[in-house]
């Protein structure tokens, strides 16, 4: 069989990158299943003036800050762990929507360019629709659920929120494995 080009999978890159566009913005903006991923701060204008008053710029922080056997070490570090709370802090800018859905369109557009990428190393020209649908649905599916999970085992995310996410990747995977199934040369 002929081999396949990069450059004839340009469609099914493009628009499986936009269906998981639109598929992710239903999902996150209509659909209720995400509704209960993050929870309010009871009086959080308390915790908002202690994190104004400490001027924190943007970025990530933990608290108690010990992540280095030095820090562990240092006198009442670990009394401040076992007291606790301990938590993650992620300190960000009001949100520009413009902004993140082109990064997010931009990250679509890489996940598809590297499943399509997998196609042509892997899958010869006229291969049956349900194989390319298979491996490279799977190759979806991997690329925007697995990196999901570390975040309850490391980062404290709730497993319900996890969960949910890998579930909207199988669906992402399912979409991108479909288009490039039905578009493949």
């Amino acid at each position: 069989m002929p081999d396949v080009s990069l450059v004839s999978l340009w469609l099914p890159i493009l628009l499986s990158a936009l269906i998981v566009f639109v598929a992710a913005f239903v999902a996150w903006t209509v659909l209720p299943h995400h509704r209960s991923d993050w929870v309010g701060i009871p009086n959080d204008e308390l915790l908002l003036n202690a994190i104004r008053s400490l001027n924190l710029g943007r970025g990530q922080y933990v608290f108690p800050y010990a992540a280095t056997p030095e820090g562990r070490k240092q006198e009442g570090a670990e009394e401040k762990i076992k007291q606790g709370p301990m938590g993650m802090l992620i300190v960000s800018e009001p949100p520009n929507m413009t902004k993140s859905l082109i990064q997010y369109f931009i990250f679509c557009l890489g996940v598809s360019f590297m499943v399509g990428y997998v196609g042509y190393a892997a899958i010869d020209a006229g291969a049956e629709y349900l194989h390319v649908f298979r491996v490279l649905g799977t190759v979806a599916f991997l690329a925007y659920g697995a990196a999901e999970i570390p975040g309850a085992i490391w980062l404290g995310r709730t497993w319900s929120s996890v969960w949910k996410s890998v579930i909207d990747a199988l669906v992402f995977g399912l979409l991108t494995g479909g288009v490039f199934g039905w578009l493949w040369p």
